[in-house]
């Protein structure tokens, strides 16, 4: 039998939260009338979480259990995760019961609805102030930076459609920044509020020290889908003008009187050697898009999200199907 919904749960340490998060996602689905799988992924846990998700799915047939021999961060068991995912809707959510269940299948309804990916907005969250705070002065930069706004980026309950996001390449901080990128590239975004629950059992993985990791991303991700694709050439009308200026002034100097035709000289030379700089700087860019796996796998994300949109929009016209309302 076909799988319908793919629930991807990343957990490290979750323990005493398992039981309850299993049950709870088995309740709020009841009413569901597709198949559907929970696809949890054992981030290298310290304590008994492989041994309590193996108990687990000795007695609900839904659940599906991949494990890390070691920890290697949220990133990779969430890629891990929708990689072995056999839905044709996958959703994402935290493994902490912090993210409701009973928000799954309003996410679902929406993609059923015709976006590409629906996103929750936790806008009571119940989490730190401190935490709060910086997350919503990163998802405000992130929506300066970006061109699009994502209300709650760091929130890990998402929907999507498997075409849009199955084998994509994620590491570090990467699924934060899908729908945005995804948006870029064209994508159907929705966005709700969703519930958010204080922490129960155990404690946060995610420390302060992640936010920058989180800050170099979002700066990485603008800069790099901005300029990567010509990274020779984008700096091209600043490097025209210098030029423009550096030459002017020369000229301007060589016509004027011996007194005065040093500053504009030494002004031309300046000039044209900001101009100098910048080619250099396009071509050293150049070579680094070219090298770099960290610059081409953002290049590479960017052109596949951008074919992948296109690719379902073609299939949706050969079919007939509706924009969202």
């Amino acid at each position: 039998m076909g799988v319908d919904l793919s629930i991807v749960v990343p957990s490290y340490n979750e323990e005493e939260n398992l039981p309850l998060l299993v049950a709870q996602i088995s309740s709020a689905l009841q009413s569901y009338v597709g198949e559907y799988e929970v696809v949890l992924v054992d981030d290298g846990s310290s304590d008994s979480t492989f041994t309590v998700a193996q108990h687990l799915s000795k007695t609900d047939r839904h659940l599906r259990v991949i494990r890390f021999r070691r920890n290697y961060g949220q990133t990779a068991a969430m890629a891990a995760g929708i990689q072995n995912a056999r839905g044709d809707i996958i959703v994402t959510m935290d493994g902490d019961l912090q993210n409701d269940p009973a928000d799954v299948l309003r996410l679902v309804e929406l993609i059923d609805s015709g976006y590409d990916i629906a996103t929750g907005w936790r806008r009571k969250r119940k989490d730190g102030a401190a935490r709060v705070y910086i997350s919503k002065c990163a998802n405000r930069i992130m929506a300066t930076l970006m061109g699009v706004e994502v209300r709650d980026s760091g929130c890990s309950l998402k929907a999507y459609r498997a075409p849009l996001i199955k084998n994509l390449p994620m590491y570090g901080e990467l699924h934060r920044f899908i729908p945005a990128m995804s948006r870029l590239a064209g994508a159907r975004l929705a966005q709700i509020e969703v519930n958010h629950h204080p922490r129960r059992f155990g404690v946060s993985k995610y420390g302060f020290s992640r936010i920058y990791k989180v800050m170099l991303d979002i700066i990485s991700v603008r800069m790099l889908l901005s300029f990567v694709r010509r990274p020779a050439a984008w700096h091209s009308p600043m490097t025209g003008i210098a030029m423009a200026l550096g030459f002017l002034a020369l000229v301007a100097g060589t016509a004027a009187e011996p007194r005065i035709s040093l500053p504009y000289l030494t002004v031309g030379v300046l000039w044209l050697s900001l101009a100098a700089i910048l080619i250099s700087w396009g071509v050293v860019g150049q070579l680094l898009a070219s090298s770099n796996p960290r610059v081409s796998n953002y290049a590479t994300l960017g052109a596949t999200l951008s074919a992948r949109v296109a690719h379902l929009r073609s299939g949706e016209d050969e079919h007939g199907d509706s924009n969202p309302a």
